[in-house]
């Protein structure tokens, strides 16, 4: 990001909107544990990662500060490489999913509003405001 030592790992234009992508790898078990008292914990092999979305927040919110309202929305997930994510369901931590590689692959392809011609449009603005490190 511009101006800061935080960088996006990825950032897909793709025709259901923006996604911010922050990209892990990371083995052993996931598990988003909710206690009775207090808040959500992100656990990856039985350690706490919950200020992982704290940074996906902050770069989810520099990337729609640039788009703008009245646009596709942005949407921000986590992409865990070699971690042990549940087959039949979705785990999510804040309101962020947390995909395998196959998994982020089928929410990027699938259909949208946008259309070619606004996806590059939209690409190439992002790409002058969020140039490769």
């Amino acid at each position: 990001m511009p101006s800061s030592r935080v960088n996006i790992d990825h950032l897909a234009v793709t025709p259901t909107g923006v996604w911010v992508i922050d990209a892990k790898k990371h083995k052993g078990k996931v598990e988003v544990r909710r206690p009775l008292f207090g808040d959500a914990r992100l656990i990856i092999s039985r350690r706490d990662r919950s200020r992982l979305a704290d940074g996906l927040a902050k770069q989810v919110a520099a990337v729609a500060a640039a788009v703008g309202p009245g646009v596709p929305p942005v949407c921000g997930a986590f992409c865990l490489v070699g971690a042990e994510l549940p087959l039949l369901r979705t785990l999510t931590f804040r309101g962020y999913p947390l995909l395998s590689r196959r998994q982020l692959a089928k929410r990027l392809n699938a259909p949208g509003e946008l259309s070619d011609a606004d996806v590059r449009a939209l690409a190439t603005f992002l790409a002058e405001r969020f140039p490769a490190a």
